[in-house]
C-alpha cells in the first residue's frame, strides 16, 4: 500500500482511505459482522484511515468502528487513522436540526466520540458542516485545544469554500479538507484545488463513485430500500438517473478496453487528480462489503495515461451530471458551493 503524508501537516495515510458511514447509516440495512470483517480486510490490505461521523446513525458508526479496532490485530490497530466529522444535530425520529460549532460543543462532541471509539485520541477532527451561526475560527480554535491537550492530533475541515480555508489556516494549521470529488461531482477543481494547494492542504474526497452511482453496479431499474439517501437524490431521479447512467455506460467502454472495472477506473481518475493540481487527495471508498474493497483496491494497480485521461474526459466532461449532488435543502448547508 502506497502512502502519503496528508498536506504539510497531517498525518502519514495510506493513499486510500475507507468510510464507513454506510456500513451504519443511509444506504439501508448492512450487515454487522460483513461491516467488521470489511474494515478488518481494510486494515490487513494497508488502508490506515477510516472515516466516520458522530452522528451516523446517532454514534452507532463510531462504536462499529470501536469493536473492529479491539478486535483487529494489535499491529493494525496501532496503524489505524480515525478521522471523525462532528457537530450535525439529530432528533430521536432521526430528522436534521442543523449545526453546533460553538467552542463548548466541539469539546463536548470530542468527549462521547473518543468513548465510543474506545481510543484516546482522534487522528483528524472536522465539523461537518460550517455552522453558519459561528465564526470558523471560533471552531477552529477549540480544535486546536483540542489539539494541544493530547485529544486530537490534527484539524481537519469538510465541505467548505476557499474563503473560509483561508481563514481557518490563519488559525490553525489544517491537515485537510474533507469534500465530495468524483468524475461527476468536480465543482472544486476551479477554486477550492488551487487554494488547498496554496495553503499546503490535502484532499480526503469522499464520494469518489457517487454513492454507486457511477460504480457500474447500479442498474436502472433497482428498488432503494425505505431510508436509502439516494431515494431523495437528485442524481438517482427520474430522466436524472437515466442520463447519468448513459454517462456510466460511456465509462464502461474505456474500462473494458482497459480490462478493469468502471468503480476502477472512476477511482483511478480521483488518484490521478492529486498530481495534477498540485495537492494531496485521498479518495475515501465507501465499501460495506470485502468483495467491493477488493474491487476498489483494484484501483490502485490502475496506470490511466495521458490518452485514457482524455477518453475519459471526452466520455464524461465536468459538468455532464444530470442533478444536484444533494436536495437543495442541505445544498444550502454547503459553504463549498457559495
Amino acid at each position: 500500500m502506497r502512502t502519503l503524508t496528508l498536506g504539510a501537516t497531517g498525518p502519514r495515510t495510506s493513499v486510500l482511505g475507507l468510510g464507513c458511514m454506510g456500513m451504519s447509516a443511509l444506504y439501508g440495512e448492512a450487515d454487522r459482522g460483513e461491516s467488521i470483517a470489511t474494515i478488518h480486510a481494510a486494515l490487513d490490505a494497508g488502508v490506515t484511515l477510516l472515516d466516520t461521523g458522530d452522528f451516523y446513525a446517532m454514534g452507532h458508526n463510531e462504536m462499529l468502528i470501536g469493536e473492529a479496532l479491539r478486535s483487529a490485530p494489535a499491529a493494525a490497530r496501532e496503524q489505524a487513522l480515525t478521522s471523525v466529522k462532528f457537530g450535525a444535530l439529530r432528533d430521536p425520529e432521526g430528522g436534521w436540526s442543523g449545526y453546533d460549532g460553538r467552542p463548548a460543543a466541539v469539546k463536548n462532541f470530542a468527549a462521547y466520540s473518543l468513548q465510543r471509539l474506545g481510543v484516546d485520541h482522534i487522528d483528524v477532527y472536522r465539523i461537518a458542516r460550517l455552522d453558519p451561526d459561528v465564526p470558523v475560527e471560533e471552531t477552529v480554535g477549540a480544535i486546536a485545544e483540542l489539539v494541544q491537550a493530547g485529544h486530537v492530533r490534527h484539524i481537519g475541515l469538510s465541505e467548505v469554500g476557499a474563503a473560509t480555508l483561508r481563514r481557518a489556516a490563519a488559525v490553525a494549521p489544517i491537515s485537510d479538507l474533507q469534500i465530495e470529488y468524483s468524475l461527476i461531482s468536480r465543482g472544486i477543481e476551479e477554486e477550492i484545488l488551487p487554494t488547498a494547494s496554496e495553503l499546503g492542504i490535502g484532499v480526503t474526497a469522499y464520494g469518489v463513485l457517487s454513492r454507486g452511482l457511477i460504480s457500474g453496479h447500479f442498474t436502472r431499474d433497482r428498488q432503494l430500500a425505505a431510508g436509502d439517501f439516494r431515494g431523495m437524490s437528485p442524481r438517482f431521479q427520474g430522466e436524472n438517473l437515466q442520463h447519468n447512467l448513459d454517462l456510466v455506460e460511456a465509462l464502461r467502454k474505456i474500462a473494458e478496453e482497459k480490462g478493469v472495472s468502471v468503480a476502477q477506473i472512476a477511482i483511478a481518475w480521483v488518484l490521478a487528480q492529486g498530481p495534477r493540481h498540485g495537492v494531496d487527495v485521498v479518495p475515501l471508498i465507501g465499501a460495506r462489503r470485502r468483495d467491493r474493497l477488493a474491487e476498489a483496491l483494484g484501483a490502485l494497480g490502475v496506470e490511466l495515461t495521458a490518452a485514457d485521461l482524455a477518453a475519459i474526459e471526452a466520455a464524461v466532461p465536468a459538468g455532464a451530471a444530470a442533478g444536484e449532488r444533494y436536495p437543495q435543502a442541505q445544498m444550502a448547508h454547503l459553504d463549498s458551493e457559495h
